[in-house]
C-alpha cells in the first residue's frame, strides 16, 4: 500500500481534470480525493499500490483533451486507509 499526494499545474481547472482523474482512479481501483485549489492547481490524494499509483500519475501528465499540465509534484505520504472509494471535492 502506498499514499501519494499530487499537485498538478498548468491549464487543469475548468477542463474536466477533475472528472478524468476520478474516472481513471476508479478504474484502477484506487481511493482517495482530487479537488481544485484555490491558486489555479489539481490537488489529489491516490491511496493504492505502487504500481497503479504510478499509472494514475502517468495518466495525469497528460490530462484530459482541453488541458496543459505544466508540471506535477508528488510527495509520497504514509499509508492511512482512510477512503473506501474516490471522491470529487468542490
Amino acid at each position: 500500500m502506498k499514499r501519494v499526494t499530487a499537485r498538478i499545474y498548468g491549464i487543469v481547472q475548468n477542463v474536466g481534470f477533475r472528472n478524468f482523474v476520478r474516472k481513471h482512479a476508479k478504474e484502477l481501483g484506487l481511493t482517495g480525493w482530487v479537488k481544485n485549489n484555490l491558486d489555479g492547481t489539481v490537488e489529489a490524494v491516490f491511496e493504492g499500490n505502487e504500481n497503479t499509483i504510478s499509472e494514475i500519475i502517468e495518466k495525469c501528465k497528460k490530462g484530459p483533451l482541453l488541458a496543459v499540465v505544466d508540471k506535477i509534484e508528488v510527495r509520497e505520504e504514509e499509508p492511512k486507509k482512510e477512503f473506501e472509494e474516490f471522491h470529487i471535492f468542490k
